[in-house]
């Protein structure tokens, strides 16, 4: 039983990496759910306080991957019409857009949302639009780094406790 949590664990924390980049998988949350896999095998030791911090860490991701475009168009100048816009944009990017969707409609969004606000700053909505992109950039590099350590993590308990799996 062992080895069989071991394997889908190791799957879980490699779907955790993908899923930094694609939309459609929760990726911090998958490499936390390989994480609880390994932790509930008899050969490691089951560390609840390390599985909540990680477990908050997850969560806590998965929310500022929401906000972080949103606080980029802020930042860049946007009106709440833009950051709204990034917000909405992202929902219909995630649903009809695939991963394109997920990079292009945030920046579109939120280029719609200042447009509609004032017509005639094509500056500011371009400025607020490039700051949705970047707010996407940062927050995708902060799941990645975020699935990355739990990939890391896994991989050394594995190797420190290897001879034990045996």
């Amino acid at each position: 039983m062992d080895i069989f949590l071991l394997i889908i664990g190791f799957f879980f924390t490699i779907s955790g990496i993908i899923g930094a980049f694609l939309p459609v998988l929760p990726g911090p949350i998958l490499g936390w759910i390989g994480l609880l896999l390994l932790h509930l095998t008899k050969v490691i030791k089951t560390d609840w306080t390390f599985l909540g911090i990680t477990l908050l860490v997850s969560i806590v991701i998965m929310v500022l991957d929401y906000i972080i475009p949103a606080m980029g168009t802020k930042k860049y100048g946007g009106t709440k019409y833009g950051v709204y816009g990034s917000m909405i944009g992202l929902f219909i990017g995630i649903i009809f857009g695939g991963v394109i969707g997920i990079i292009l409609g945030p920046f579109f969004g939120a280029l719609i949302g200042e447009y509609l606000y004032d017509s005639t700053n094509t500056d500011r909505a371009l400025r607020a639009a490039y700051g949705s992109f970047i707010g996407f950039v940062f927050s995708t590099g902060l799941k990645f780094a975020v699935s990355l350590t739990f990939f890391v993590l896994f991989v050394r308990n594995v190797w420190q406790n290897w001879s034990l799996f045996w």
